[in-house]
């Protein structure tokens, strides 16, 4: 401080001066401030995407192309008067499939490749429709619903059955989805907690763990679903094993991101598993009635795999393809590679100590 003509002391330095917009900006940049105002605007878009993401999905589905099969006399006039008119109703394409046989055509619903079966008799004056609703809910539904307009406006009586109804239990069909969900979330929830309250875990210590809470959790699962609320019945092993890769795949995903950008692993996370993998998955809205987009890519992540896998282990047994296991494991092994050649980048871990030389 130093004395002025009137004799009031004036500040003088760097502690007498306020500090610069620079400055400023350097203490919040240091500051717990930044990540937490980061945070609200991150959480405030990832509302809005979350909302939006579900909504374009399923608000409204909209079939575009459904996979059928025909069988018989489908080429009279009646019949593709009736064709004609579903494609109408429903504003889309019915792909047809000829077969030669209605146990040919139902060996196809069971393998996925069809959504429905049109079965035209010689006389070609009637129609036989054999919906699936295992194959998606929505799908038999939107079906069921044309088929009751179209068949009177044209003239053509039509007769309807489900070929593979849902279980009493799962009357809409969206009980795989929910536990497919609760396998995908769970997963990374846990290898966020492991890195939070387990951070000193070294990689191969972090691994195991993440086994051990997903085939602990899968088990679960099936235990609460199956046996406690006997609202599905599952093929327990099947079922089990293949939540139990689901978890291990999740984990993995968050481990290798939180590898990859440490505190903001959650973003990549979220988004890939949450705003696109379950909207696309096919679980909730089955994928002929999905935007083509999303119908398209749903198969390729690992949620999307998850419920493929277990709604044909759980409908169609027998009939299991190994496309949704390649899925689940190629993400798991793509992201263990990634965490573990970068294990050294990951925040957790610890070193340990050297051993004493001996006196």
């Amino acid at each position: 401080m130093s004395d002025s003509p009137q004799g009031k002391q004036v500040p003088h330095g760097e502690h007498g001066r306020p500090p610069t917009p620079a400055e400023r900006w350097d203490a919040f940049r240091k500051s717990p401030f930044l990540p937490a105002t980061v945070l609200v605007l991150i959480l405030a878009a990832a509302a809005g995407l979350f909302a939006g993401s579900y909504t374009y999905a399923m608000a409204n589905p909209t079939p575009h192309t459904i996979p059928t099969a025909v069988v018989g006399a489908y080429d009279r006039q009646q019949p593709r008067r009736f064709i004609a008119g579903m494609e109408k109703a429903l504003a889309a394409s019915l792909k047809l499939h000829p077969y030669d046989s209605l146990g040919t055509a139902e060996t196809a619903v069971d393998d996925q490749r069809i959504f429905a079966v049109l079965h035209v008799p010689p006389s070609g004056d009637r129609v036989r429709l054999y919906v699936s609703g295992a194959s998606g809910a929505t799908v038999a539904q939107v079906l069921e619903q044309a088929a009751e307009q179209v068949g009177p406006a044209v003239g053509v009586p039509v007769t309807i059955r489900d070929l593979k109804p849902l279980q009493r239990g799962d009357p809409r069909g969206l009980a795989i989805f929910y536990i497919s969900l609760a396998a995908v979330i769970i997963g990374f929830v846990g290898a966020i907690q492991l890195s939070v309250h387990a951070r000193a875990l070294n990689p191969a210590e972090r691994i195991a763990f993440i086994l051990a809470y997903a085939l602990l959790g899968g088990f679960v699962i099936v235990a609460v679903v199956d046996w406690w609320l006997d609202a599905l019945h599952l093929p327990f092993v099947e079922s089990w094993l293949i939540l139990a890769l689901t978890m291990v795949t999740s984990g993995m995903v968050f481990t290798m991101f939180n590898t990859l950008f440490g505190r903001w692993a959650m973003l990549p996370t979220w988004g890939l598993m949450v705003l696109l993998g379950n909207p696309s998955s096919g679980g909730a809205v089955s994928w002929p009635l999905l935007p083509s987009v999303l119908g398209t890519i749903g198969r390729w992540l690992p949620p999307g795999a998850s419920v493929n896998a277990q709604h044909t282990a759980v409908y169609f047994p027998g009939h299991q393809h190994a496309f949704p296991f390649l899925v689940l494991a190629a993400w798991t092994v793509v992201s263990t590679a990634v965490f573990w050649t970068w294990r050294h980048r990951h925040p957790g871990g610890r070193q340990d100590a050297p051993a004493h030389a001996a006196s």
